[in-house]
Formats: structure tokens, sequence, C-alpha cells
């Protein structure tokens, strides 16, 4: 999210009001605007109270804050912990990261989604180690020009890690900030949202940047919520709209995406014990990761053609369908996916099925393929749904010498 980098912009208190507190206040209410330094004190008090104990709260390294910060986009909080301990016991410096081969970094970040952040992240780790001498640039624009860090990543790492004066607005300081100062305006558009990045700016107090935001999302992540818990807040004095009584009417929500279904098929093509398996395009949507060929249903096409027809048209291989393994729905940003799951083997050996695999066939949509195990999925990086297809017809590993049998 966009936010300003310069305080120079931003009225300061005395001056002309922003927008979002024209409205008359009850009783006993103490405009915001107005008691700015005590409400930031109230503010840091509670968060000294009532923070949770974070990994990355312990040395606030630019490393560990900046991972932490690409983990937990679209993430919540008990998962993300989970994901970065078991990413910092592998790559525990930038070093580690740098060195990394692209295949393990997938891996390792598998089921938290959105892999280009992963891609980036080891990008941006060769960066620094063959720009800035493996050293986390300290600089907003060095760290602004790092692959995949955005406004919103690079502010949190420059305050939160080097103690710069600059506010780090997601969704949870969206929130505060909308109800303590009654931003009335879609949150994501403008102008409202250039008002909650000029009032997050002006809260920020000196010196204290990486308590501070720290503190703003905590509290919207803890007790600002979508439906607040006022009565444990530590800004109910001052909050605008909780004396109007608006806080259910705040923030003001946008235009929510339209969210497709979508229907698509898959199939695990089995022989000789092995499975196949394709690399998608890095340009693709799962770039890089692998996956049981398949492709949307066509209209007024049955899920059992689409598979037979996907193989053909991205692999040339000719396949029949020998089991239905039921569907596996996934939500996604803006579409909900039900995806058909077959077992298959290839055409001219369906009576034979331990005969050897084909020569490498021709890939129209993958840039790789192999023919593994099921042990061997488990270190390959796959989209969350063909995952999930092949716990279920594998089972999951339980301990690295635990095998897994081929039963489709």
């Amino acid at each position: 999210m966009s936010r300003s980098s310069s305080s120079s912009a931003v009225p300061a208190a005395g001056r002309a009001p922003l927008p979002g507190l024209e409205a008359p206040r009850r009783p006993g209410h103490l405009p915001p605007d107005a008691n700015l330094p005590a409400l930031q004190e109230a503010l840091l008090a509670w968060f000294a109270a009532h923070k949770r104990p974070l990994p990355w709260r312990v040395n606030y390294t630019p490393y560990e804050v900046w991972i932490s910060e690409i983990m937990l986009q679209q993430t919540q909080m008990e998962r993300g912990v989970l994901y970065f301990k078991r990413w910092m016991a592998r790559f525990p410096d930038i070093a580690t990261l740098a060195d990394a081969d692209e295949e393990e970094v997938l891996r390792l970040w598998e089921g938290l989604g959105y892999y280009s952040r992963a891609r980036h992240a080891l990008a941006a780790a060769r960066r620094i180690r063959d720009t800035h001498g493996g050293i986390f640039p300290s600089r907003l624009e060095d760290i602004r020009a790092l692959p995949g860090v955005g406004p919103y990543t690079a502010g949190a790492i420059a305050s939160i890690a080097f103690g710069e004066r600059l506010p780090c607005v997601d969704a949870n300081v969206e929130r505060v900030v909308a109800r303590v100062f009654d931003v009335d305006g879609p949150v994501k558009q403008e102008p409202a949202a250039g008002v909650i990045r000029q009032w997050a700016l002006r809260l920020v107090p000196e010196g204290r940047s990486r308590e501070h935001n720290q503190a703003m999302m905590e509290l919207g992540a803890l007790v600002c919520r979508r439906k607040p818990r006022c009565a444990a807040c530590p800004l109910t004095r001052y909050c605008a709209s909780l004396h109007l009584g608006i806080t259910d009417q705040r923030p003001v929500p946008g235009k929510r995406a339209a969210i497709t279904p979508v229907t698509a098929a898959t199939g695990v093509l089995a022989c000789a014990g092995r499975v196949f398996v394709q690399k998608r395009r890095p340009d693709d949507m799962w770039g890089g990761l692998w996956e049981f060929p398949g492709g949307q249903t066509e209209e007024g096409e049955s899920p059992e053609h689409t598979v037979v027809r996907e193989f053909m048209e991205e692999t040339g291989l000719d396949v029949v369908v020998t089991a239905r393994h039921g569907v596996i729905r996934h939500g996604y940003t803006t579409y909900r996916l039900a995806l058909h799951c077959f077992g298959l083997a290839l055409a001219a050996g369906a009576a034979a099925p331990d005969v050897p695999p084909p020569a490498p066939p021709v890939l129209t949509a993958a840039t790789e393929c192999r023919w593994v195990t099921p042990d061997e999925l488990e270190s390959l990086a796959m989209p969350a749904a063909h995952r999930k297809l092949a716990d279920m017809l594998f089972g999951p590993r339980n301990t690295p010498g635990d095998p897994r049998e081929l039963r489709l």
C-alpha cells in the first residue's frame, strides 16, 4: 500500500486539521487530533503490556523483519509463525538464502500462496549479496529497490528494523485510523487512503517508530478487529467512531471483487510405480511449481473429457481414466476452484500398468517433467490443490524415513 515517506508533507499538530474530524463529539470525548501525545502514550503502554511474544520480536534484525512481513501478507499469524520458524531453521541469514536453490525455497514456501513473494525473496537476497556486500541496506530507497519490496514492506523494514519515522499502513492500521479519526470513505481509495496515510504518519512519535508501528498493527489484529472489542481498547477516550456510535460503519468498505467459480480437472498418471508431474512456466500463476497436468473445463465438456484432452494438449500423451478421486475445492483471492481429480493410465498400456514410462513427451505448458515416486513428491513444491491431491492419494509423510505407497 502506498504511504508517505516524509513528514514534511503532513500537517503538524496545530495546523489545519486533516479531513475526517468535522462531526460533533459526545461529552467526555477527547478529540484525537488535539491529544496526540496522550493517545500515543496510551497505545505504547498497551502494547508493552499486551504484545505477543513473536519470534521476529527478539532481535529485530532487518532480515527477520523482512521475512516476517512478506510471510504475514494474506496469512494468519499462527500459520505465519510456523512458517517463519521453519524458514529460519533452514535459511538463518541472507547468505544462506542467497545460495539456496529456487526449488527448495519454493518448497519451504508451499502453502503460503503468492509464490512470487518467495522468488522475489531469493532474488532480493542475491541482490543484497552481490550489491550490498551481504549487508541489508538501511536507506529507504535501497530497501525499496529490492525485488518484491513495495512501499508497505519498505516502510516496515525501515521503521521497525532501522528506526525511521515512517508509518506501516496495513489493513489492521487502516481499521484503527479510520475508526479513531472517523475517516468517511472507502479506505482503499482516494481521497480516504491518502487521509489515512497522513494520519498514520502524524501519529508516529519521534524515536518510537518500532514500538508504535507494531502497536498499531497489534491493536488492529487483537482489539480493533472487524467486530471491535472496544471495552479492551486503550484508545476509547479518543476514538471518534466510538463516541459517534458508528464503529460498525468504519472503515468504509470498497467495492468487493467478484468471485468467479472455476471448474477444472487434473489427473495422476501412474506408470511402473511412478507418477507424472510437470513444472509450470516461470510466467504462469504458479510459475516454477510442480503439478499434475490438467486444465479448465470447457463449456459442455465433462471433467473426464477435460483431463484426457488436457494431457494430450500439454504433453502429447494419450491417457485413459482409471479412477475418480473426488473434487478438491480451494479458494483464491478472486475465484473458487472446483478441481475434479482422476487416476490415469497410458492408453497403450492400460492393460499392462507395469510397462516402462514412454519417451519424454513434448511439453506445451511446462518447462520440465519427471516420473517420480510418491516419496519424491515430498521434495517438490506444488500448488495447494495439487498437494492436497497428493496427500489424499499417498498420505503425508509422518517421519523422514516413512515410505509412501502408490495406490491409485
